[in-house]
């Protein structure tokens, strides 16, 4: 089988995670295309830049792509690739076409909408993604929820990995260093970990990731008096290095899946966290995951827990604690073997043939919003030899 997987942007974070763990694991003839910046992927990568859902110049390149590859399925991450990748996967005649939602409010553009018609299925991470696209009229049997998987490997702790690490950030090796990773954005309230840094005596507090709030927190580190006492990392392209480098991992964040904490605790480090699936499940199983603390909603419940946290370290003498997992469904081999077994369900499936011209008809041109047009406008999608109708 040859998989063609479109995704938004290679850049680091969870998708071009998640699908770089997937393609190594998967036994076909897997290619990538991107509509932002290409980087070395283990597989060969082709791009074709694009800046926004609706562009009609990106879907023709990318149905000429489709065309030449002779693709039996398309699997696309995003939502800029969802749209555009559906669509040109149509119009190609693609027999298969899956795509995979990582984050809550992808799916709330009309364009968008219409797209997610064209797919046989798409995969979600939790159920809340789920949910949000049945509340959005996605039905029951085009969703398939398959969790956000770890490599346990990847993530091993390595001594002269933090060694070096420490020495480039300028952190002292004997420094208790309270840390996390992720793009520096409001929701994941790296706010409140640098407030709380004001708290715990001693600590050095590591932020990894880049974004557009990072200017907003240098400010909040010297309003609170810690500057000295935060180091942002920047951008990395894996999360070993950072989470090498510290002794304590903290999320406060309450509106993510959490797979950096399961990263975390796959790398031998105690997390405290506001939100993380796998791990309340686990609680809720009375099943706990040893080295884990989910915050509650006191406001000192952050500070309190990373205080303890200290004490607990200095009672290890610095020792990391043994690597843990919230589960074998979180494993990265586990998630390549659901998505096979996916691919395989689909496949045997006949090809859809929709009428898509009728489809994007509705949106006609988007508006300054990015919105779609009142009635009567045209719609401005390539459609192959002037028929409405799948190449």
């Amino acid at each position: 089988m040859r998989v063609l997987h479109v995704i938004s942007t290679l850049e680091p974070g969870v998708a071009a995670g998640q699908l770089r763990l997937l393609v190594r694991r998967m036994p076909y003839d897997c290619e990538i295309v991107t509509l932002g910046a290409a980087v070395p992927f283990g597989a060969p990568v082709h791009r074709i830049p694009s800046g926004r859902d609706h562009d009609p110049g990106a879907v023709r390149r990318l149905r000429r792509l489709m065309l030449g590859g002779r693709y039996d399925l398309v699997h696309t991450h995003l939502r800029r690739a969802c749209v555009q990748g559906r669509i040109a996967a149509r119009l190609a005649g693609v027999p298969h076409i899956v795509a995979t939602e990582y984050h809550r409010g992808d799916s709330s553009s009309a364009l968008y909408r219409v797209s997610e018609r064209l797919g046989q299925v798409t995969i979600v991470g939790s159920p809340v993604v789920a949910e949000q696209l049945r509340s959005r009229g996605v039905p029951e049997c085009r969703i398939a929820t398959i969790p956000q998987a770890v490599d346990p490997a990847e993530l091993r702790f390595d001594p002269i990995l933090r060694a070096a690490a420490r020495a480039r950030l300028g952190i002292d090796p004997a420094q208790p260093v309270i840390g996390s990773v992720g793009r520096l954005v409001p929701d994941k309230r790296f706010d409140l970990l640098i407030r709380a840094i004001a708290e715990v005596p001693d600590a050095m507090l590591l932020l990894a990731g880049d974004g557009p709030a990072r200017a907003d927190l240098e400010r909040l580190a010297e309003i609170e008096g810690v500057a000295g006492r935060v180091r942002f990392a920047g951008p990395v392209d894996h999360p070993r290095e950072t989470l090498c480098a510290i002794d304590v991992f903290a999320s406060p964040g309450q509106s993510t899946f959490g797979l950096a904490t399961l990263e975390a605790a796959a790398a031998g480090l105690p997390a405290v966290y506001g939100s993380c699936v796998p791990l309340e499940a686990r609680a809720a199983a009375r099943a706990p995951v040893p080295g884990t603390q989910r915050l509650s909603q006191d406001r000192e419940s952050l500070p309190r827990a990373l205080r303890a946290e200290m004490l607990c370290l200095a009672e290890r003498r610095g020792a990391r604690l043994p690597a843990r997992s919230a589960g074998e469904r979180y494993d990265a081999d586990h998630l390549a073997d659901t998505v096979r077994r996916l691919y395989e369900r689909v496949s045997t499936r006949p090809a859809r043939r929709r009428v898509i011209g009728p489809l994007l008809g509705r949106l006609g041109r988007p508006g300054r919003s990015g919105h779609a047009g009142g009635p009567g406008r045209t719609n401005s999608f390539p459609l192959p030899g002037g028929s409405v109708r799948n190449a």
